[in-house]
C-alpha cells in the first residue's frame, strides 16, 4: 500500500534493497481501497489515480535524485519535496533504475499504469471479458499518452488458477478459490468485473455478508459458472494450454499457484513451468536510462 507512508520512506526501502540485491528489486504500489486506508489505516482518502501519479513522480525523483546528485526540487498536488542534504542522501548505485508497478483495476488506474510506469499488476478478480475489453483498452491508451511502446510495460495478471497433479487438487483449490470470489465481489470497488456479465445484483446481495459477518456463507453464493469465467483450471497436464487459451497476446507474466500440502512432482511441475514460459508475451525488457524516466513536477 502506497498512501499510509511517505514517497520519501518507500524510496528509501525500494533503494536500499535494490542495492542489496544487486538491481534485482522491483517495486509494486497499490491504492488499496477506501475502506482499508480510512478505518484501518487512519489515511484520508481522495481520488487514488492522481495521488498514484504524485507518488510514482516523487519516488522517481527522488531516486534520481540520489543516483544522479541532482537537486530534490518535487512539487505536486500532495506532495512537496525540497530538502536533501548529504548525510541523508545514499552514494549513487551504479545499477539501472528500480523497475515500478502499480496495481490497477479500474480505467484510470490501467491508463496510468501504461502511461509511465514499468508494469501493470492485475487483479486477481478478472475474466477474460474485463481483460481484453478493459484492461487492455485502456492500458493502450495510457501507452498512447505517454508515447510508449508496449513492449516495455510488463502485464502481471495474478492469475486465479486451480492446479495440481490430478482432478482432486483441482476440486480443492476451485473451492478456496469460490471463496476468493465470494470475497472480491463483496466489493464494489470490483463490481465494474461483474458488470462485464450482467451479475450487478449478485455483488448487491454479497455486500451484505461481511457486514453480518456471514464470511463462511458467501462462497456458497458462488455458482461454478463464474468461478469458471474468473479463473483458469486444469491438472499439471492440461493447464499451460488453459492458461495460453486466456493470457495469449494479453499479459506478460502470470502468477503460477502451487498447493505445498501435496506431493510434489518436480519434473512433471518443472515441465509446466517451462511451457509457460514459452507463451506468447510482448514484453521485451524495461526501460534502463535514467534519463528516460518522467522528469520531476518543479515550482
Amino acid at each position: 500500500m502506497a498512501f499510509p507512508r511517505s514517497p520519501t520512506v518507500t524510496a528509501m526501502g525500494a533503494w536500499d534493497i535494490h542495492a542489496a540485491s544487486d538491481g534485482r528489486f522491483h517495486l509494486g504500489l497499490g491504492a488499496q481501497v477506501k475502506q482499508h486506508n480510512e478505518p484501518r489505516f487512519g489515511i484520508s482518502w481522495t481520488a487514488p489515480a492522481p495521488r498514484m501519479r504524485d507518488y510514482v513522480g516523487a519516488t522517481r525523483a527522488l531516486w534520481r535524485c540520489w543516483e544522479e546528485t541532482e537537486p530534490l526540487n518535487y512539487i505536486s498536488d500532495n506532495h512537496k519535496l525540497t530538502l536533501m542534504t548529504p548525510n541523508f542522501m545514499p552514494e549513487p548505485s551504479g545499477l539501472q533504475p528500480p523497475p515500478l508497478s502499480i496495481a490497477a483495476v479500474g480505467p484510470a488506474m490501467l491508463r496510468l499504469a501504461g502511461e509511465m510506469c514499468d508494469g501493470a499488476r492485475l487483479h486477481p478478480f478478472m475474466t477474460a471479458k474485463y481483460l481484453t475489453e478493459v484492461s487492455r483498452v485502456e492500458i493502450t491508451e495510457g501507452l498512447r499518452r505517454g508515447a510508449r511502446d508496449r513492449s516495455e510495460l510488463e502485464i502481471v495478471a495474478d492469475t486465479l488458477i486451480a492446479t495440481g497433479p490430478d482432478q482432486d487438487a483441482v476440486r480443492k483449490m476451485r473451492e478456496y478459490i469460490r471463496y476468493r470470489i465470494a470475497f472480491y465481489a463483496s466489493t464494489p470497488a470490483y463490481w465494474p468485473v461483474l458488470s462485464a456479465h450482467g451479475l450487478d445484483e449478485l455483488g448487491k446481495k454479497l455486500i451484505e455478508y461481511p457486514r453480518a459477518d456471514r464470511w463462511s456463507e458467501m462462497a456458497a453464493q458462488i455458482p461454478d459458472e463464474l468461478i469458471d469465467l474468473v479463473a483458469v483450471s486444469g491438472t499439471w497436464d492440461t493447464i499451460a494450454d488453459r492458461i495460453e487459451e486466456r493470457y495469449a497476446g494479453h499479459v506478460d507474466t502470470i502468477y503460477l499457484p502451487i498447493d505445498h500440502d501435496l506431493p510434489i512432482d518436480e519434473h512433471r511441475l518443472a515441465r509446466v513451468v517451462e511451457r509457460v514460459q514459452h507463451i506468447q508475451c510482448e514484453f521485451k525488457g524495461y526501460r534502463d536510462d535514467w534519463a528516460l524516466r518522467a522528469p520531476p513536477l518543479a515550482s
